[in-house]
């Protein structure tokens, strides 16, 4: 395991120079010829938005120079995340199985982004539906839960993950509900399989494809994803990411488990961190599995506040709005290429949107009211200024 240093990412906007390419801009005069031409056929119900997310170049205001990073744009997905595709997986795959009846409560355990892509499906397909979450997580999920109409059970801290984990496996036993097993299942990662992975190795078609980096929740995108590009791209290296208050896997002891999978105590290694989504208290079983069929290549730990810094990089220097966990990987993505050779293509995966952690560390910086230098600006001008 290798811990690298915090860098400084974001250079001044005076110095940037743009690298465009004659085929980048014809690209981009291509793309702006096709914007009015219509999605298609109107779709029958949301879920069928899910997947077939953007891949957008990062600029050499925050990518390394001679490098190339793609970040595959996962809040393009209609609940703005990647685990809209891991919801849409495991309620298809259990009432194909028959394991899900018509009418009966899913029940879920979650950090937030698989509770609220649940809670659309249930939305959708007219099942009741139930999240579990631990008190740390942002109140912003709770609320959009609720909104797509779930009931949330918030757990004490003290539990962490395994204690939210353990109370919607109490829940399904209890009240007779589906209980969707995110951290155990197969249909996690077989979605990622079969469209995560595709997706990539299709839009890079032709390109070289050198590194693809990512952190881990489930380990769902990470097992399948990593499984289908290592059979399709085998030179890529796969670099995975954890934080380095929590570096689970780093530490090389296995989670204690239940029979059915989940986990049986938290794991002695974790320590709180301020990446939502990732690295619960356990190295979940999906991850596990791809672990053991060694998918990835290097493990790389997320130094404290490199993360936040590096997602409002993104947003003040790319105009990407995305979130903590995207922080933490694109800071692992820009590492990568500081250390790759020159010319190398880097896939980076953003799991959600920034407005998920509005009351989060991510914004604590970002004020209401306006500041001296606004109200300059205001005052610049004799109208309609409001004082404070």
């Amino acid at each position: 395991v290798r811990t690298r240093s915090s860098i400084e990412l974001v250079k001044p906007i005076a110095t940037f120079k743009t690298r465009e390419s004659k085929s980048n801009v014809a690209s981009i005069v291509s793309t702006m010829a096709n914007r009015g031409k219509g999605f298609g056929p109107p779709l029958n119900n949301i879920s069928e938005t899910v997947g077939n997310t953007p891949m957008v170049k990062i600029s050499d205001r925050i990518c390394p120079k001679g490098r190339t990073i793609y970040a595959k744009c996962e809040f393009f997905n209609p609940l703005s995340s990647v685990k809209d595709r891991l919801a849409l997986s495991i309620i298809e795959a259990a009432e194909n199985d028959g394991s899900l009846k018509p009418g009966q409560t899913v029940v879920e355990a979650t950090s937030g982004n698989t509770g609220i892509a649940v809670a659309m499906m249930c939305a959708q397909r007219g099942y009741p539906c139930v999240i579990t979450m631990a008190e740390p997580f942002s109140i912003e999920r709770r609320k959009l839960m609720r909104m797509l109409g779930a009931k949330v059970i918030v757990t004490p801290k003290a539990g962490k993950g395994t204690g939210m984990v353990e109370k919607a496996k109490e829940l399904a036993e209890k009240h007779g509900w589906f209980l969707c097993h995110q951290f155990e299942t197969d249909a996690n990662w077989k979605i990622h399989y079969e469209t995560t992975g595709p997706e990539i190795c299709n839009d890079l078609k032709g390109m070289n494809f050198d590194y693809w980096v990512i952190g881990y929740g489930t380990g769902g995108t990470f097992h399948g994803a990593g499984k289908y590009i290592k059979e399709h791209s085998p030179s890529t290296k796969i670099i995975l990411a954890e934080p380095g208050a929590a570096n689970l896997i780093g530490s090389g002891i296995k989670t204690a488990r239940n029979d059915d999978g989940t986990p049986a105590t938290s794991h002695p290694a974790f320590k709180p961190h301020p990446i939502q989504g990732w690295t619960p208290d356990f190295i979940p079983l999906v991850l596990e599995k791809g672990l053991d069929h060694c998918i990835q290549d290097e493990i790389i730990e997320i130094p404290d506040g490199a993360a936040v810094q590096t997602s409002l990089a993104l947003a003040k220097n790319e105009g990407i709005l995305t979130g903590i966990s995207g922080g933490a990987s694109m800071w692992a993505a820009v590492e990568t290429a500081k250390n790759a050779p020159e010319g190398s293509v880097i896939v980076v995966m953003l799991p959600d949107t920034g407005e998920r952690y509005l009351s989060t560390p991510l914004f604590s910086g970002i004020v209401e009211e306006m500041n001296e230098e606004e109200l300059e600006i205001a005052r610049s001008t004799p109208s309609w200024v409001l004082e404070r």
